[in-house]
C-alpha cells in the first residue's frame, strides 16, 4: 500500500512541477537549443565570410573582368546566405514560441472541452 501511496504522491509533484520545470529550466535548454541552431547554420551559410571576400577575385582571375564577376558572384552569394540565414532564425524562434505557448494552449483546450462543452 505505500508504494501506491508513494506513486499517488509523486505523480502529484510531478504534475506540479512539470510548469516549473517547462518555463525554467526547460526554457533556458530550449533557447540554448535554438541558438546553437542558429549559429551553425550562420557557420554553415557563412554570409559574414562571403562578406569578408567580396573583393578577393575567384580562381585567381585579377583581370578587371574577373574582379567585377567575381564581386556580383560573391554579392549575390552574400544576398542569398543572408536572406537563408534570416528565414533560418525566423523560423528556429517562431519554433520556440510555439514551444512556450504549447502548455498553456493544450490545458485551454482541454478546459474548454470539459467545460464548455455545448
Amino acid at each position: 500500500m505505500t508504494i501506491f501511496i508513494k506513486l499517488f504522491t509523486q505523480f502529484f509533484i510531478d504534475v506540479f512541477y512539470f510548469p516549473v520545470w517547462w518555463y525554467s529550466f526547460g526554457s533556458k535548454r530550449a533557447f540554448l537549443a535554438c541558438t546553437n541552431l542558429i549559429g551553425d547554420a550562420n557557420g554553415n551559410l557563412a554570409p559574414g565570410l562571403w562578406l569578408k571576400n567580396i573583393f578577393v577575385p575567384m580562381f585567381g582571375q585579377t583581370d578587371w573582368q574577373g574582379r567585377i564577376t567575381s564581386f556580383f558572384m560573391r554579392l549575390i552569394n552574400v544576398i542569398g546566405r543572408g536572406f537563408g540565414l534570416l528565414i533560418w532564425t525566423i523560423v528556429v524562434w517562431i519554433f520556440f514560441f510555439i514551444w512556450l505557448v504549447l502548455p498553456v494552449f493544450i490545458v485551454f483546450e482541454i478546459a474548454s472541452s470539459l467545460f464548455l462543452h455545448t
